[in-house]
């Protein structure tokens, strides 16, 4: 990232923020709604779709439950949300906002150019992309130091990490604040020193799922058994230490370094095709049948409902339940 040369004066600390916006509400977008809402702000939305409202609060709602078990900040309720007629509407008091947009490149650059207009002075605004740079992104704001990345994991509400980074156009001190402000509310962060496409953990994710697409493809492994080799196997590992640490056990007394001398030939064999497969239309219907089969009868809200319990109940096990964030 190259810091921009424009000055920049927060509006106020990251302790002190109490209003959120937030734009787009959709999966991610009602996510974030919701882990604010538990982390005590007061929270404004607003979405253009004709919908959009009667499916937040149903998010929510349905939320609700696991972020009581997590548990709630003071003074929090699903009540200290406003849904707004218009983007102006709902950041004209903001002092954070948050967009959550589809990720179509002209849109967010569109959408993120209303929001620097819109939004208070000095106020970040952060964006959940998934994989665009915000240098990609801020080219139409008239003052894009404060445009800032802020990309969570579905759910926002129930998984800690946020992965910040700002653009060639970014301030650094918005940067520091924003990663400042998601820890304030309960969030775990990892600040990056550079812009990198799909950033951290989605780079890590989409080379596990390009090799189970291949899997399934070639008929090597069921939608079944790749979850269950994750779930029963590494997975278990990985939410304790990652895949790097795990593997600097492997090499026992002699830690990574023997782990390398043992191992290390082995990345030249072929176990992996990190090349995508072409999403035909056999592929496309083998995952989606997998995933009928490996639902085994239970609706997205059943599974939704056990993806909750599980998660926290790793995060209870390994003493890494969220802070509690705003009053």
């Amino acid at each position: 990232m190259t810091e921009t040369t424009e000055t920049y004066t927060p509006a106020t600390t990251p302790e002190d923020v109490r209003r959120v916006a937030c734009v787009g509400a959709g999966v991610i977008g009602g996510g974030w709604v919701a882990h604010f809402l538990a982390r005590g702000y007061d929270v404004t939305a607003w979405d253009p779709a004709p919908d959009a409202e009667a499916r937040l609060r149903r998010l929510v709602e349905a939320a609700w439950p696991a972020l009581e078990q997590l548990g709630l900040a003071p003074g929090a309720s699903a009540d200290r949300l406003t849904v707004t007629d218009s983007l102006e509407e709902a950041v004209a008091e903001a002092q954070f906002a948050q967009e959550s947009a589809p990720e179509k490149l002209d849109l967010k650059r569109e959408l993120l150019a209303k929001l620097d207009a819109a939004t208070p002075s000095g106020v970040v605004i952060a964006s959940s992309t998934s994989g665009y740079p915000m240098t990609d992104m801020q080219t139409g704001a008239v003052t894009p130091g404060r445009l800032v990345v802020g990309h969570p994991f579905n759910p926002p509400y129930l998984i800690p990490l946020v992965e910040v980074i700002g653009g060639d156009r970014t301030h650094a001190e918005a940067v520091r604040w924003a990663a400042r402000f998601y820890e304030v509310a309960g969030k775990s962060v990892i600040t990056m020193d550079r812009e990198v496409p799909g950033f951290i953990a989605n780079r890590l994710q989409e080379a596990l799922w390009r090799e189970a697409l291949h899997m399934v493809a070639n008929g090597e492994a069921t939608v079944r058994e790749i979850d269950l080799s994750i779930t029963e196997g590494p997975g278990l590992r990985w939410a304790v230490m990652g895949p790097m640490l795990t593997f600097a056990l492997a090499g026992g007394e002699g830690g990574m370094a023997h782990m390398l001398d043992h191992f290390g030939p082995s990345l030249k064999s072929p176990w992996t095709r990190l090349e995508a497969p072409e999403l035909d239309r056999a592929l496309y219907d083998a995952v989606v049948a997998g995933c009928d089969d490996a639902a085994d009868g239970r609706t997205i809200a059943d599974l939704v409902a056990e993806r909750d319990r599980g998660v926290i109940d790793v995060l209870r096990a390994t003493g890494r339940l969220p802070g509690t964030g705003a009053e």
